[in-house]
């Protein structure tokens, strides 16, 4: 929406928000009325502009989104039993030390060994979904990192276990969330990708 923004004020800890703009508006109310014309309630619509804070992982989604990268995350903490240890999804802290973490790009990573280590097709979802039904929902193995990737399949072609998937991003109009990051059979074809998606490093 173009009537509210935000802009960040101050660096490290002191840094924080500053709202302009309509964050919280109403539409007049419309009444509830059976066939024969009686009047059994009212709806009061709202528009609440939440602010979903991502802190040290907005660097994860701004490469996902704008730049059709993958980052993940490694502890470098030399007194670490789990030191080296890379890790995806994106985690700020070490979960065997606690010491924060170094980011690492493995795109091509994924390009050159992801595969499908096990998969859902659901006709069903949750409310506000937006993935096309059926949804191919996909643990994705990439060699080198210790934890399994979610995500799901687009483009043609059905999952399987051990089948070589590659990523695929949504660079033009992302949403700026995990759906931007998807997967497709490798060999697929640009063509053949959903509008708003390109490979690895296309971005918009």
């Amino acid at each position: 929406m173009s009537d509210h923004h935000v802009d960040i004020i101050g660096q490290g800890p002191e840094t924080r928000y500053k709202l302009s703009g309509a964050f919280h508006t109403g539409e007049p109310c419309q009444p509830i009325k059976d066939e024969s014309g009686k009047m059994w309630g009212v709806t009061k619509p709202r528009r609440l502009v939440h602010i979903h804070s991502l802190g040290g992982e907005g660097e994860f989604f701004q490469a996902v989104s704008e730049q059709g990268r993958l980052l993940a995350t490694r502890c470098a903490n030399a007194g670490c039993p789990g030191r080296g240890t890379v890790y995806l999804p994106f985690r700020m802290h070490c979960p065997d030390c606690l010491a924060r973490m170094e980011t690492v790009d493995v795109t091509d990573w994924a390009v050159k060994g992801a595969k499908v280590y096990t998969f859902i097709k659901t006709e069903r979802s949750g409310a506000f979904n937006t993935l096309p039904k059926p949804i191919r929902f996909v643990d994705v193995e990439i060699p080198g990192i210790a934890t399994i990737l979610k995500g799901y399949m687009v483009g043609p072609g059905d999952p399987a276990i051990g089948l070589r998937v590659v990523p695929v991003f949504r660079t033009k109009a992302p949403t700026y969330t995990i759906k931007d990051l998807a997967w497709v059979v490798e060999g697929t074809a640009a063509k053949d990708l959903p509008e708003g998606f390109a490979f690895a490093g296309k971005a918009r």
